[in-house]
């Protein structure tokens, strides 16, 4: 009997190696088959931080056997001509945004801060904020005249027949292209030219709806409400003064029958949102708003052999990572020192990510790298803390792997991304303005050794893992989706093509109105009309 056993069992074995190399040979050929059956896409992306999570989407494009041309400029600084996954246009652009114009920015945000701030430095540091913006739209209208100016790049467009355009709309150039080349479109999006993407398509009531750069979250008191306000309409006439004015004028010159361009960056067919509603506060939406939040953060893999050594070498105490992002290589030299010292006092070892020049009270325990993986980093069992600037990308890896944050914001969304999470229990913001090693230590020794820091930020990962379909293959899908079948007209709401009197029925309101007081109006020349009458009879009968 043990003989017939082991022989039926030695042939069961067998059977199920052929089923596994038959079922290996198939998804050989479906994946192949993919390749042949794949869809032509058009990605218009941004620059920094923006281009690494549309990275990850066309990787994850391609491997599903789609074609994908990338539009690039030839002064692009992340956006590599040659790559294995994307077709690359270089279109010729004598000016565009470099490392350098970012320090510059990002060095006057900090010098007004870590200064004595007056009414007069907050108006010159806003006023130089929005000539930068105005000049970086500028370039962008430039890339799109050099696009449309191209009659053989136009024309080789055109021939390549793609089934979609993706593109990040905080920048208007794959708007445009989109309507020029009359092909559907997907927004991978967090914030649009106008602002926080949501603002453009969705309902968004100010009384519970934080404006960016406001600093408050979704419990507002009335004072609050009023600023609320008043950062609105700061940034809805930023957009309709400076921004939508260039991209207007090139509607106004391409474009026939004439169109408006904010009902364009309206028309997207679906809006990847790059955030979900464990991160942001809840808010309405829209049906053809995708939620994608922590699409680029994946399972940890194993890090190098010399970090590796470096994690383990920590002990219990474990290993604080510290990023500034993919924009800051180096801070001023006072920062950076107090920074060091921080550190040096820190019973943790630290990795951090910098390119500057060295400080010299750098402690021993701290590794200066100018790359990290820093996904791997913050899985690592041995990281307690992630002291970052606040990037979306880096407050949503945090997130996935359940580690605290101690952050530090430096300009744009980034303090009201650390607000989020800070609003949850899961982290600690320290101001430039006034951190200095004292502060800086007390903060990262406050979330490592107050448990509810950790606890917090792991309810927040569990409660982003706990979902049907991970974020980046819902991405995939709707993408394909919209491929499938030219579009998703029938997910657009109608409101975006409404004017403003009308989208909030001003319009009606005035008309009841006028109805109510004809009315009125009409009671009253009657009551006096048939007082007149009464009043004339009694003389008559007197």
């Amino acid at each position: 009997m043990s003989l017939i056993f082991f022989s039926i069992s030695g042939k069961m074995d067998l059977f199920s190696k052929t089923m596994i190399y038959l079922s290996l040979w198939f998804n050989i050929l479906i994946f192949l088959g993919s390749f042949c059956n794949g869809g032509k896409i058009l990605v218009v992306p941004l620059e920094g931080s923006h281009w690494v999570n549309m990275d990850v989407l066309i990787k994850a494009l391609h491997n599903q056997g789609h074609t994908l041309d990338v539009i690039r400029t030839s002064k692009s600084w992340y956006v590599k001509e040659n790559s294995t996954y994307y077709n690359s246009i270089t279109v010729p652009n004598s000016k565009w945004i470099d490392e350098g114009f970012i320090k510059e920015m990002l060095h006057k945000m900090i010098n007004h801060d870590r200064g004595n701030s007056t009414l007069l430095s907050v108006l010159n540091l806003h006023v130089d904020m929005f000539n930068s913006l105005f000049k970086v739209h500028g370039m962008i209208c430039d890339l799109v005249t050099n696009i449309f100016e191209n009659d053989e790049l136009m024309k080789a467009l055109k021939e390549r027949q793609y089934d979609v355009v993706l593109t990040d709309p905080n920048w208007g150039s794959g708007i445009l292209l989109a309507h020029k080349l009359q092909l559907p479109m997907v927004y991978n999006v967090r914030w649009t030219i106008c602002g926080e993407g949501h603002l453009d398509i969705a309902p968004s009531p100010l009384s519970y709806i934080p404006m960016t750069l406001s600093g408050h979250t979704d419990k507002m008191n009335f004072f609050q409400r009023v600023k609320n306000v008043f950062f609105y309409w700061l940034m809805n006439l930023t957009y309709r003064l400076l921004n939508e004015p260039q991209y207007q004028a090139l509607c106004d010159k391409y474009f026939h029958p004439p169109v408006h361009f904010h009902e364009l960056l309206q028309g997207a067919d679906i809006w990847l949102m790059r955030v979900d509603f464990v991160f942001e506060f809840p808010r309405p939406t829209s049906p053809n708003i995708i939620y994608i939040g922590c699409f680029q953060c994946k399972t940890a893999k194993a890090l190098p052999q010399d970090l590796e050594g470096f994690m383990q070498s920590s002990g219990e105490h474990g290993v604080i990572v510290m990023s500034l992002g993919t924009f800051v290589s180096d801070l001023p030299l006072d920062v950076t020192e107090e920074i060091a010292a921080a550190f040096a006092q820190l019973p943790q070892k630290v990795i951090w990510k910098y390119a500057g020049n060295r400080p010299p009270n750098l402690g021993n325990n701290t590794l200066l790298v100018d790359w990290m993986p820093q996904n791997d980093l913050l899985g690592h069992p041995k990281t307690k803390v992630f002291v970052a600037h606040g990037g979306t990308n880096g407050v949503q890896e945090a997130l996935y792997h359940g580690i605290p944050v101690v952050g530090i914001p430096l300009f744009f969304d980034q303090y009201d991304n650390l607000l989020r999470l800070q609003d949850k229990g899961a982290a600690k913001i320290v101001s430039i303005a006034t951190l200095d090693k004292n502060v800086l230590y007390a903060a990262i020794r406050e979330v490592i050794n107050e448990p509810s820091y950790i606890q917090s930020m792991q309810r927040l990962s569990h409660l982003h893992r706990d979902q049907p379909v991970k974020p980046l293959e819902s991405a995939l899908f709707w993408i394909e989706f919209v491929m499938r079948h030219k579009g998703a007209a029938h997910l657009r709401s109608e409101s975006y093509k409404l004017p403003w009197y009308s989208y909030y029925s001003i319009d009606v309101v005035v008309t009841l109105l006028a109805v109510v007081l004809i009315f009125i109006l009409l009671i009253f020349l009657t009551v006096q009309y048939l007082c007149v009458m009464c009043c004339s009879r009694k003389r008559k009968t007197e």
